[in-house]
């Protein structure tokens, strides 16, 4: 890859599409609730307006700055654009975008695999509107037929999914891997037990926001504790 055309000609381009549509979604998401107050004049009250922001961020308000953070090293700055604008993120663009960097055997977090995942996730994002336009038209007439049975293991689809991509990068840092599941493990059991009650909404953003950064310091060390081995081993071989 020519690492100047990637610096000087496709972030730059990337960013300004990125930046652009990012605003037109903001703007867009905005469109039914503006035609509600403008034609039909109905607009709630400001005082039930900040409630209903105030109870919408205490519980999902702590996933703006963990998930732009935690995904990003995965998908890179074009996948990001792409992944916040089209959604399912957790559960469709991260897994296509490790599942492509697997198949095209590339690193997350470098630049072959930035492009490699932004390919993934155009993908799925083709794949997931066609899926979805055919089963908004015959999903429900088509899950009708489905037996008991397998409507219910559909539920463990996504668990299943976080349990493939956590034996994919765990083999590639086992240690690492087996720390953090003992350390969320025990986190968990701990918010369970009502331990952090305390801490107002814990049970909703203590867990996640605590497993990200924990393991962003464990990969650090890691990665740091390597760097010294490495260098000790140099300075013994000369």
């Amino acid at each position: 890859m020519n690492d100047s055309y990637y610096e000087t000609e496709y972030m730059p381009k990337a960013n300004r599409i990125g930046k652009i549509t990012g605003f037109l979604g903001v703007v867009l998401s905005f469109c039914p609730a503006i035609v509600l107050a403008v034609v039909y004049g109905i607009l709630p009250r400001p005082a039930a307006l900040l409630t209903a922001f105030i109870s919408g961020a205490s519980a999902f308000g702590v996933l703006w700055f963990v998930e732009p953070i935690s995904y990003f090293p995965v998908v890179g700055t074009t996948g990001t654009y792409m992944s916040f604008l089209s959604g399912n993120i957790s559960n469709m663009r991260i897994p296509c975008a490790s599942m492509a960097q697997a198949a095209a055997d590339v690193e997350p977090g470098t630049q072959k695999g930035s492009i490699i995942a932004t390919i993934g996730i155009a993908v799925s994002v083709v794949i997931n509107v066609s899926v979805l336009t055919i089963g908004a038209l015959l999903g429900a007439s088509v899950l009708e037929m489905l037996p008991d049975g397998v409507r219910s293991a559909l539920n463990y689809l996504l668990p299943a999914l976080y349990g493939a991509l956590l034996v994919q990068f765990g083999m590639k840092a086992n240690r690492q891997a087996i720390v953090m599941i003992l350390i969320a493990f025990a986190l968990y059991m701990c918010i369970g037990l009502g331990l952090f009650n305390f801490i107002p909404g814990a049970s909703n953003w203590l867990g996640t926001l605590s497993c990200v950064f924990i393991s962003i310091a464990i990969g650090v060390a890691t990665a740091k504790n390597a760097a010294k081995n490495a260098e000790a081993q140099s300075k013994e071989t000369k």
